[in-house]
């Protein structure tokens, strides 16, 4: 061969593999996500369980979405919304995350949706924070949620607790944005059928030590109304049980979610019969909800007898962000105007049911009563018992109503006497 010959040959292979190196970089492109969820606090567990509800969303996309390989930067918060807000600006700022998804709890979400304001290059999606104010009142323009939100879980609750024979109940809350939410929606509709929530105990995110709130317990209530999450569930189930109590529970939607349903202690038997709500349950007959079970228990030896409402709202909150990203073959240009069209259209079959957003970015979506029963390996689990669909944020109320009623605070609403 020629001198001029070898030379154009090794041309041809150099150039030859340079197109290769280059579609390789190409097609493993990466975009970086952040994931924000409490791994310290009160709600460890249960932010340990929405990572997981996250990572089984991305492993279901085989690690990519828009063809580009997804990286969760991931941060850790401890339920409060300084702590939030600041692991998200280190995700944002320091780390370059593009999308945000996060955060846990409810004040938390409405920090977070502040936070997003002074970002509008960057697009948040929500973890599993369900505080009504993180999305109607002064919604961020790049702050979605996919999921329903806490009063919204609560829809059907009072007229089925009024059903039992709950005619007066007494509260023992955690005193901040989503428990607000929660009480609303137990109490929109328990008040107006006449049921009275004679006292309201707000106790401090936190909390270990409910000997006074278990000594004020009305003599006279049918029931306790318990709206506590994570190792607050578990600290007053234990002490109440201590204690002697024993009286009926309504719970919270986390408050016999699997996080806290599977605890120690003789109180769990009496947690039999429990009536509860939420945005999914454990008993869901449908296809969907069983693969979901199924993937959960396969990739995560070291979750829950069944996935968490954690994990449940981190997947679905995490798959519409990869959904969408794959409707826009990943373009992210022009302040992220296309993929947020792509989010605000996002409308899927989700393991619990039609995964859809309103106006306000917010979910709309089937709210699911149900009880505590026990399945026949000794497991606890959510068993339904009616379905309420398709509730948006007005609880079902006329808007004017809705609106005259306002968002659910310490005091609102309230029917004492």
């Amino acid at each position: 061969m020629s001198r001029e010959r070898k030379v154009f040959v090794r041309g041809i292979v150099a150039a030859a593999a340079l197109v290769t190196v280059t579609g390789f970089a190409y097609a493993q492109e990466t975009l970086k996500v952040g994931l924000l969820a409490t791994l310290e606090g009160p709600f460890a567990a249960p932010g340990q369980d929405g990572m997981r509800g996250a990572d089984l969303a991305l492993k279901q996309k085989n690690g990519m979405a828009g063809g580009k390989k997804i990286e969760f930067v991931k941060v850790s918060s401890d339920a409060t919304p300084d702590k939030a807000v600041n692991a998200t600006r280190k995700a944002v700022e320091q780390d370059k995350v593009q999308i945000m998804i996060g955060p846990l709890s409810g004040d938390e979400g409405i920090a977070v949706k502040n936070y997003a304001k002074t970002q509008p290059n960057i697009t948040f999606i929500n973890g599993s924070s369900g505080a009504q104010g993180a999305t109607l009142s002064d919604p961020a323009a790049n702050f979605y949620r996919f999921n329903t939100e806490g009063a919204q879980w609560m829809v059907g609750l009072g007229e089925h607790a009024l059903g039992k024979g709950y005619k007066k109940v007494y509260l023992i809350a955690e005193d901040y944005g989503f428990p607000y939410s929660q009480v609303q929606g137990f109490m929109a509709s328990y008040c107006a059928k006449g049921g009275k929530v004679v006292d309201k105990a707000w106790v401090p995110l936190g909390t270990k030590d409910y000997a006074s709130v278990i000594a004020k317990v009305p003599k006279d209530a049918d029931a306790l109304l318990v709206v506590l999450g994570g190792s607050d569930a578990v600290n007053f189930l234990t002490q109440y049980e201590q204690a002697g109590g024993d009286k009926p529970m309504i719970g919270g939607s986390i408050t016999v979610d699997q996080t806290v349903l599977n605890y120690k202690g003789k109180r769990r038997e009496s947690l039999l019969g429990t009536a509860s709500a939420g945005p999914m349950a454990d008993s869901i007959d449908t296809a969907e909800w069983k693969k979901f079970v199924a993937d959960y228990k396969a990739n995560f030896k070291d979750g829950f007898p069944s996935p968490s409402l954690f994990a449940y709202l981190y997947y679905i909150n995490t798959k519409a962000a990869l959904d969408a990203l794959d409707t826009v073959k990943g373009d992210l240009s022009n302040g992220q105007k296309a993929y947020r069209e792509a989010l605000q259209k996002t409308d899927f079959k989700g393991p619990a049911g039609e995964v859809k957003i309103d106006a306000n970015r917010n979910g709309v979506g089937t709210t699911y009563i149900t009880e505590v029963a026990k399945a026949p390996d000794g497991s606890f689990y959510n068993k339904v018992v009616k379905t309420v669909p398709n509730i948006s944020q007005t609880l079902g109320l006329p808007e004017a109503d809705f609106k005259k009623m306002g968002l659910g605070t310490r005091d609102v609403p309230d029917c004492r006497t």
